[in-house]
């Protein structure tokens, strides 16, 4: 027979695998689904908020002053019918941890390339807009991983001179 499998809100289940041979799928969120015994896969993806910090330390900005930047950014799996498969096919079978180093890095990374084009000034007077600029160049990539970016604020501390 089978099992009649439950999920809550926080979690999406997805159920591969049927008695017919169908390649099908089934992405259930707060709700059920049937799975057959030993033909059915089931699996299971958080969809709780992360919360991550990326950091770049002693990067260079348009003048050449190396300046630390730490963000606090909230993700979250994207659970539109058209993008939580993207994500499952991304993450499936990966541990929280895991999902959450493959944003950080990519946060990281567009952080780093947009410092490089901004000088201290910019950065300094108006956070809120450099958090933004980070958010809008960020979240393709990670919407690309079904995974959407909350929220995204910085804290800048100044280095020495590269001169």
């Amino acid at each position: 027979m089978g099992n009649c499998l439950t999920v809550g809100p926080n979690e999406a289940l997805v159920v591969s695998g049927n008695c017919c041979g169908s390649d099908a799928k089934t992405y259930v969120v707060g709700g059920w689904a049937w799975a057959w015994w030993l033909i059915s896969d089931t699996k299971r993806i958080s969809l709780e908020v992360m919360t991550l910090q990326p950091q770049c330390e002693d990067v260079e900005t348009a003048e050449g002053v190396a300046i630390t930047v730490t963000g606090v950014a909230q993700v979250k799996v994207m659970v539109d019918p058209e993008l939580l498969p993207v994500a499952c096919e991304q993450f499936l079978g990966k541990s929280v941890m895991e999902i959450k180093s493959v944003v950080l890095q990519t946060l990281e990374g567009h952080l780093r390339a947009i410092l490089g084009t901004l000088t201290v000034e910019q950065i300094y007077q108006d956070r809120d807009q450099f958090a933004k600029l980070v958010r809008e160049v960020a979240a393709p990539d990670v919407g690309k991983m079904g995974i959407e970016i909350l929220s995204f604020t910085i804290k800048v501390s100044s280095r020495k001179s590269a001169n």
